[in-house]
């Protein structure tokens, strides 16, 4: 197997659309539910990853010169400079020849070369990717739920109950919208509040608390723009303090405008217990209700433990379509 990496600054576009098509051959029999790749997402992703850490690419070709494998290896700058991630994708149609074997093992010899002693992997279960990962030598290590919520046909009047309802707990919070990039005077205090993800279960995984900045902030929000994403953050303010308490945000793909994708919601520990999650997730659906009328529904994800944000995102209507596996080795 020869094996090509792809200079993200010189991308082919032979390589591009070779990797995107296997990537869609792989979605459409292991996660159908998911948004199908395109060739720009793609190379957005090789430029900017989800926050300013790009992943590195690699394709295999068969002796027709059809790429059959698409590897993708991760790492971050920001934290948790032990661990590293792979993914490898084979083309349905030439699976259980080794292909996955043989990407795996350069992904692995990448991650070792860099320094780092933890591997990390995901899946959808039942799919392939759960009997490869356990023969690569990864065990599970935490399980999250995939919802969507459908906005067409949302009952807006019960929502408008729930939100009258959650609204008397939280008398002294104010709910903030903010559109696209944060103001420059709120950045601290905007990745001060995001770090309250950290508080999220992570199961079994050997990581540590992400760290968050106002350049990573700003990193995220470049990346997302290279994805031509539309980001909606709505803000609870404690109207006393002016503190930011907590927040919720959202985007929408501006290539398939009907798609919007839940990121964080999160509530600074000394403000809980005041249903801001709840407001600030209501809110949101409002918002994008008179912002992006087309979106037909959000995608979102959490840890089949995180009991609080499950109970909210249900009353929201939120419906499972997915479980996924994150697994994990020690190298």
């Amino acid at each position: 197997m020869e094996l090509s990496w792809l200079d993200a600054g010189k991308l082919d576009n032979r390589d591009v659309d070779g990797a995107v098509a296997v990537l869609e051959a792989a979605r459409v029999v292991d996660h159908p539910h998911t948004m199908w790749p395109t060739t720009r997402w793609f190379e957005a992703r090789l430029h900017h990853g989800w926050d300013g850490d790009p992943p590195v690419a690699a394709v295999t070709r068969d002796a027709r010169g059809r790429v059959v494998g698409v590897l993708q290896v991760w790492s971050s700058t920001w934290d948790n400079t032990h661990l590293g991630g792979v993914d490898v994708t084979v083309d349905p149609a030439v699976r259980r020849q080794g292909i996955g074997r043989e990407l795996f093992a350069a992904g692995v010899e990448r991650i070792r070369a860099e320094g780092r002693t933890l591997l990390v992997a995901d899946c959808f279960d039942g799919t392939a990717g759960v009997p490869f990962l356990k023969a690569m030598g990864l065990d599970p290590a935490l399980e999250s739920i995939h919802r969507r919520q459908h906005l067409i046909g949302l009952d807006s009047d019960r929502l408008d109950g729930e939100f009258d309802t959650a609204l008397g707990h939280a008398g002294g919070y104010e709910l903030v919208r903010i559109p696209g990039a944060v103001p420059d005077e709120l950045l601290d205090a905007v990745a001060e509040m995001t770090a309250a993800i950290n508080d999220a279960p992570i199961g079994d995984l050997a990581i540590e608390d992400e760290v968050f900045t106002g350049e990573r902030i700003r990193a995220f929000e470049v990346a997302q723009a290279g994805y031509r994403r539309r980001l909606y953050r709505v803000v609870a303010r404690e109207r006393e303090t002016g503190t930011l308490a907590g927040h919720t945000m959202v985007y929408v793909d501006g290539r398939r405008p009907w798609y919007g994708a839940q990121c964080d919601t999160s509530v600074l520990r000394p403000h809980r217990g005041h249903r801001l999650g709840l407001l600030l997730k209501i809110d949101m659906v409002r918002w994008l209700a008179e912002q992006e009328p087309q979106v037909r529904f959000i995608d979102t994800d959490n840890a089949a433990t995180n009991a609080h944000m499950i109970r909210v995102n249900e009353l929201l209507g939120y419906e499972v379509v997915a479980k996924s596996i994150e697994w994990q080795r020690h190298l």
